[in-house]
């Protein structure tokens, strides 16, 4: 057989764009052979942007056409590099906007927003410009870290699920989260506690997720490990010691047992080394109970924002009936049920379900119904346990509705629709369907809900026009 693979290669390559998941693209033309056109190779590289003029590695370069990589050396800084980052330090996947300065991020969340709206026809011109956070930093309240086969415990490496980068510092975490990292981590080294290999699927320490309350100031700390702590007694009396003299605000400190070997966090069986097993939380005033699983925004400075733009698009008030779809624990709902006459929520997780009444009851709202359903058979069952409402207001997971829920919402038929969304792309695939239906976009607020990453949060307000029905 003869061997079609080529030389590996260095080249120096000009980085033109930056794709919506974050790698910077660049292109690369070899000459053509013997009268054929050039070969083209696609080039995405991580912890770049715009502009940015690098050397990359590249094996059998000639005979591919495509690849992702790190760049071995920055030639030249791209305008819009932020030069305070040092460059030659690891980073994880988590942020990979990192290096790019903030207002060029913000430029660069509007162009997807405006571009993914205006590849289904809708007018771009409808979106109003970003609301930025005044200091995009170490805003976010819950991290979830890995540990990995040699010690490390962090994030990923962007485009390496399989790499973990050990977390010295983030620009996301609070300072509390970083110094809970470091004292696990070198209680972890001091008992010789191994990480948990994804390929051999062997080790004991999985991932560990930190929350913490910038309103109350309580502080959770939760272990995922493949084993319960009894084998582990010594070892778990001695790390509840070091963080409960370290943090008087540790409220919660849990041992969860996770043996499957499923990636995705969860508990098989909890274990409470400390404290309770939830925390207190406030957001627009209202009193949230957190738990481990429990879905809540994790940068509450701009989800209060969102909240607020919601309750404004829609222009509620105490004669109104709303739905809140996917209504979680209810981040929207209780802001809602204040300013309406009544207020009713839908979610399949029968978990937030429990936590929205409890939160309803907490906050002494008592116009509110919460009912267990996906969100198609529920749209379907309201109509005839509570009736038809006003307005309603979904905030669907970043995947977004999808057609069979979009087309159920524009047969439910209310006037006015407020969409949250966690994706300008599923956003935009969504509208479509309401269009179908008579709706007319009116306006699209982009919010930074995530400095230094991809995602930007909008909110979308609809109105229907005309009863086409579909």
């Amino acid at each position: 057989m003869t061997d079609n693979r080529y030389p590996t290669e260095t080249l120096d390559v000009t980085i033109l764009n930056i794709d919506e998941k974050g790698y910077g693209y660049a292109k690369h033309v070899h000459p053509p052979d013997r009268g054929s056109n050039g070969r083209t190779l696609h080039i995405y590289v991580t912890n770049v942007v715009p502009g940015d003029v690098v050397r990359v590695t590249i094996p059998d370069a000639k005979g591919r056409r495509k690849a992702i990589v790190t760049y071995d050396e920055l030639l030249k800084p791209g305008p819009t590099r932020n030069l305070e980052i040092p460059t030659d330090v690891a980073i994880s996947g988590g942020t990979p906007l990192q290096y790019m300065n903030y207002e060029a991020q913000l430029e660069y969340k509007m162009a997807l927003v405006k571009n993914f709206l205006a590849e289904q026809g809708f007018d771009s011109s409808l979106v109003q410009p970003i609301i930025g956070m005044d200091e995009p930093t170490r805003y976010r309240n819950k991290m979830e870290l890995t540990f990995g086969g040699n010690g490390e415990l962090g994030m990923h490496q962007q485009g390496n699920f399989r790499q973990v980068i050990d977390l010295e510092d983030s620009i996301l975490a609070p300072h509390i989260m970083v110094t809970v990292k470091k004292i696990v981590s070198t209680w972890q080294k001091d008992y010789h506690l191994p990480g948990y290999d994804k390929t051999s699927k062997t080790g004991l320490l999985r991932n560990m997720l930190l929350r913490y309350s910038f309103a109350t100031k309580e502080l959770m700390v939760v272990l995922y490990a493949t084993k319960g702590p009894a084998a582990y007694q010594t070892a778990a009396e001695d790390l509840t010691q070091r963080l409960t003299s370290q943090f008087d605000n540790l409220v919660s400190l849990q041992w969860m047992k996770h043996a499957s070997s499923g990636e995705r966090i969860q508990a098989d069986e909890t274990f409470i080394l400390h404290g309770r097993d939830y925390l207190n939380d406030e957001l627009n005033g209202f009193k949230y109970r957190i738990w481990p699983d429990t879905f809540f925004q994790a940068n509450p400075i701009q989800a209060e924002k969102l909240v607020n733009l919601a309750l404004e698009m829609a222009d509620v008030n105490k004669d109104m009936r709303v739905l809140d779809l996917f209504c979680g624990v209810g981040t929207f709902s209780l802001p809602l049920a204040q300013k309406s006459k009544a207020l009713a929520g839908i979610e399949i997780v029968e978990n937030s379900i429990i936590s929205a009444k409890r939160n309803a009851k907490d906050n002494g709202l008592n116009n509110t119904y919460f009912m267990t359903a996906d969100a198609r058979q529920g749209l379907i069952d309201l109509k005839e346990a509570w009736g038809h409402p006003d307005l309603l207001v979904l905030d669907p997971p970043r995947s977004g509705a999808g057609g069979k829920v979009m087309r159920s919402i524009g047969r439910f038929g209310t006037d006015k629709v407020v969409y949250v969304s966690c994706s300008p792309k599923s956003l935009a695939d969504d509208l479509v369907w309401l269009r179908n239906f008579g709706y007319e976009l009116v306006t699209v607020q982009p919010v930074d809900q995530f400095p230094h990453t991809t995602h930007v949060e909008n909110v979308a307000l609809l109105k229907r026009v005309n009863s086409k029905m579909q």
